[in-house]
């Protein structure tokens, strides 16, 4: 089976490597992914500049390719240009923090494994609650589950899995929940500053407002120890507004 091992973190990143190793008990493991850090980037692709690829070893050993593009770029060039034949399976992360809300809008991690369901490639993307010293090897043996159980089943096309584990030990994970895409979102607010040239600059912050605590919420979820897993897809049409809307004498 052909695996191929994205993030947005970028090539470097811990869980990236932890998560590609796990992924290599099940397959060859391919792993394309930013040659830098490229969090909250969304479904951004590049259009005006040429992508590079360099390769990234780890212990005298060949451990993947890092690209000056996007996560969803990395995605394209891996299964049109990279790979020899196209991924079975697409995995991105593992994301330092977590994925739920509105923050899946946003998230490169997530639109990573969207651009492999826009292929027809079948994908999910996983991440693990914030810490300050995060240990990723749960989040990793997680996604061997849940990558077996996908395998072994069939998503709707268009679908993937957005898996979110939470921060505490294999051991202390009170198992897995599906859930939905709550409402939680980041609350910005904005620190004005003067850099030494006297120029103002705005400096970014805020906290994450969690508005709904239901059950079968992602955040509530992840909160009760377990492993949320959403499905999602990138159809954005508000269907139960057409007809609505088609009255509004077009």
């Amino acid at each position: 089976m052909r695996i191929l091992v994205t993030n947005d973190d970028g090539i470097h990143a811990e869980g990236l490597y932890r998560l590609a190793k796990a992924m290599a008990r099940l397959g060859e493991v391919t792993v394309v992914a930013p040659l830098i850090e490229h969090s909250a980037v969304g479904h951004a692709i590049t259009l005006t500049d040429p992508l590079r690829v360099e390769k990234v070893f780890h212990d005298g050993h060949l451990f993947g390719r890092a690209v000056n593009g996007t996560p969803a770029d990395c995605v394209k060039l891996a299964v049109r240009m990279l790979m020899h034949e196209p991924p079975d399976l697409v995995v991105s992360g593992i994301n330092h923090g977590a994925n739920t809300g509105h923050n899946v809008i946003y998230s490169g991690t997530v639109s990573a494994a969207t651009e492999g369901a826009i292929l027809a490639i079948p994908a999910f993307a996983i991440s693990r609650a914030w810490s300050l010293e995060p240990d990723f090897s749960p989040a990793a043996e997680i996604a061997v589950e849940v990558a077996e159980r996908l395998l072994a089943h069939h998503l709707p096309d268009g679908v993937l899995l957005n898996v979110n584990v939470p921060a505490i030990a294999r051991d202390e994970i009170r198992g897995f929940r599906v859930t939905e895409q709550g409402q939680g979102r980041f609350v910005e607010t904005f620190e004005a500053r003067v850099d030494p040239r006297g120029k103002q600059y705005f400096w970014q912050a805020g906290e994450t407002v969690i508005p709904d605590h239901g059950e079968t919420i992602d955040d509530t979820a992840l909160e009760e120890g377990y492993v949320a897993i959403t499905p999602i897809h990138f159809d954005l049409t508000a269907r139960p507004f057409m007809a609505e809307l088609a009255s509004w004498g077009w």
